[in-house]
């Protein structure tokens, strides 16, 4: 007997609700086809796979059980959230994802009413969760949070900080953890799906509510002495004893591929009155495509992709990553210095740190997703006469401000920060973006603020930095690769504070920090053009600045312009609060200032997304003209209206 083609169920499913008509038996198929359809998307746009694809089964199960978006599920870091698009209402734009005005790669509250948290940092989820869930409670309103928390989000402290107040959410509170590389429990198998399902039950939960009425009945050393009992008679069931600790009742761990397994625990869970509840779920990244289950690292995030085969697209050959140059450089300096140590939050790959992993294997340390201890424990190896380079995303390194300055800073212990991804960061959209680096680290007292024009720079900065000992020390360079310039046989260890003339002019003068030094010397050529003589500077330092140089080209030029691939408060704060203060200003000196636009910028190519900003050649000639007056229809002849 021939078997029939089945009917496509995910065409009949645009949100939640109509998930919710289908009967169970008929899951499983609408789990393969979004699972298929998640690859074929990700393989059309690029973006996160690996991570989606270990969670089709229970985003089908978590939106049939629960009553989203009145229940309110939060992804924590949010990529892997596909599916989860796919399922409410977003499958008809799913193949914008990461593109310009398309689909955010992450949870955007603004894109959906099934995102009701946005996140593309890491392990957020239970205190938003806690929050929606005790707001609900105050207000008498039904409706539970739900939190999805990988196991990699659990390594920072905040999640624990959560679990540790979660207790006055009760029910309202379901915390899901997503165990997607076993580091927490063995493969799980008939017997635990059995018990998660027991434990979970209502007659299970009875009993042990009715036990506990009883035994509040005796001594308090007996009600003690039971309660210890019941946990470590099901921690040696099941495991979860730390979360039992921090006031949760533990369930799991569970496979999160059954969805026979998964419906019923999680109706148990939807239908108790005990809480809050940690459902333990054991899952596999890049489930279901054997290529990304084979590799899942290179399949965590990925480019366009031939679904067929997994082949992804290739970038042409090119200059140098600047994280390799970096690297490259510190595995280099590393070797004479054995004082030199790395660390990275979990970004091994993203930073570089792999490459001088393989070299110095026991000076190399991963902290996980914990940047404030990175920074903390950076400041410890300083104290102790280490030269440790912490090397961070600038966006990743916000959430451990507090350490940098009480730290790091206060304390003038010479941490040296690698930070990586400054400026515009295309796909990931604003999130994502280094643009506050600048204006948060050059505000300090102590700090040394570098920013790389290309990847020749990069190397004398990282060169610098290892030799440093005088303070913390930081380094900005951005995504991607250099610009092509050669790289020095010879790092040359840069004088702090000082800048370089790139090009000497008389009339503008163009201050540049960071790698739009290349769009400052377009602006310079078509300046020229037009009969302007121009100097461009590579400030190099945006703290210390070089006064001697900036106080000169401010009082020889009769335009000056800095332009720096960062928020308001950055470098031209600092140069305008310079001239203000020496009394240049009131000299009537013409200065403008180039940044950020004062916004969060969404995602696009990156190139776009300086456009849109202003940062280009073209915006650098407008400013010039503008601030001269100069009247175009006049250029030809030089005069200036």
């Amino acid at each position: 007997m021939v078997d029939l083609p089945k009917t496509p169920l995910l065409d009949t499913v645009d949100t939640p609700e109509d998930l919710r008509k289908l009967k169970p038996q008929q899951l499983r198929q609408l789990a393969d086809e979004l699972r298929d359809e998640t690859i074929s998307a990700v393989g059309t746009t690029g973006g996160h796979l690996g991570s989606g694809l270990g969670v089709v089964e229970l985003t089908t199960a978590i939106h049939y059980v629960f009553d989203t978006p009145n229940d309110r599920l939060i992804w924590d870091v949010g990529h892997q959230c596909y599916p989860h698009k796919i399922l409410t209402g977003r499958r008809d734009r799913i193949r914008t994802l990461r593109q310009g005005g398309g689909l955010s790669g992450f949870t955007k509250r603004s894109e959906s009413e099934y995102d009701p948290f946005g996140a593309a940092h890491s392990s957020t989820s239970i205190s938003a969760a806690l929050g929606f869930a005790i707001a609900n409670k105050l207000a008498d309103q039904p409706g539970k949070a739900i939190a999805v928390i990988g196991d990699g989000a659990m390594s920072a402290g905040m999640a624990y900080e959560a679990m540790n107040n979660a207790e006055a959410a009760g029910n309202r509170l379901v915390v899901i953890l997503n165990d997607n590389d076993m580091s927490i429990a063995p493969p799980v198998g008939g017997l635990s799906a059995y018990l998660a399902r027991l434990i979970s039950s209502s007659e299970y939960m009875g009993l042990r509510n009715l036990a506990k009425r009883f035994t509040r009945r005796l001594s308090r050393r007996l009600t003690v002495a039971a309660g210890k009992a019941e946990e470590f008679a099901r921690g040696m069931a099941t495991g979860g004893t730390l979360f039992e600790e921090l006031g949760f009742y533990y369930v799991g761990p569970i496979d999160g591929h059954n969805l026979d397994h998964l419906i019923p625990v999680l109706e148990n869970v939807r239908d108790s009155e005990e809480g809050p509840i940690l459902v333990h779920v054991v899952t596999k990244k890049g489930k279901g495509y054997a290529p990304a289950e084979a590799a899942a690292d290179k399949y965590h995030g990925v480019q366009k992709f031939d679904v067929i085969t997994g082949a992804q697209a290739k970038a042409p050959p090119g200059p140098p990553a600047y994280q390799n140059v970096f690297a490259d450089q510190l595995i280099k300096d590393a070797e004479r210095d054995p004082r030199i140590v790395a660390i990275t939050a979990a970004m091994p790959g993203g930073t570089g740190l792999d490459r001088f992993a393989r070299a110095f294997p026991d000076r190399t340390f991963d902290v996980g997703i914990a940047e404030q201890h990175a920074v903390t424990f950076a400041a410890g190896l300083a104290a102790q006469g280490m030269r440790p380079f912490c090397a961070i995303y600038s966006t990743f390194l916000q959430r451990a401000y507090d350490q940098v300055v009480h730290d790091v800073a206060i304390q003038n212990l010479p941490v040296r920060f690698a930070i990586d991804r400054a400026g515009l960061v295309g796909a990931d959209g604003a999130t994502h973006a280094g643009s506050f680096d600048v204006t948060y680290l050059a505000t300090l007292p102590n700090f040394v603020v570098m920013a790389a024009a290309d990847e020749a720079e990069l190397v004398h900065m990282t060169h610098t930095a290892a030799l440093h000992d005088d303070g913390p020390i930081a380094v900005r360079y951005p995504r991607g690769n250099g610009v092509g310039v050669a790289l020095p046989e010879t790092p040359e260890r840069l004088e702090i504070g000082k800048g370089r003339i790139v090009r000497e002019g008389k009339k503008v003068a163009i201050l540049s920090l960071g790698t739009r030094l290349a769009e400052a010397l377009k602006a310079a050529d078509a300046l020229e053009a037009k009969g302007l003589s121009t100097t461009v500077a590579d400030l190099r330092f945006a703290k210390p600045l070089d006064e001697e140089l900036i106080r000169r080209l401010l009082t020889t030029h009769e335009v000056a312009v800095t332009v720096e691939e960062g928020a308001i408060g950055g470098l031209g704060a600092h140069v305008l609060t310079m001239a203000s203060d020496q009394g240049l200003i009131d000299s009537g000196l013409k200065l403008r200032t180039m940044r950020l636009p004062d916004i969060f910028q969404d995602q696009d190519k990156p190139e776009k997304q300086y456009d849109e900003a202003g940062l280009n050649a073209d915006n650098i000639v407008d400013t010039v003209l503008k601030a001269l007056r100069w009247n175009e229809a006049a250029v030809a002849d030089g005069v200036r209206a």
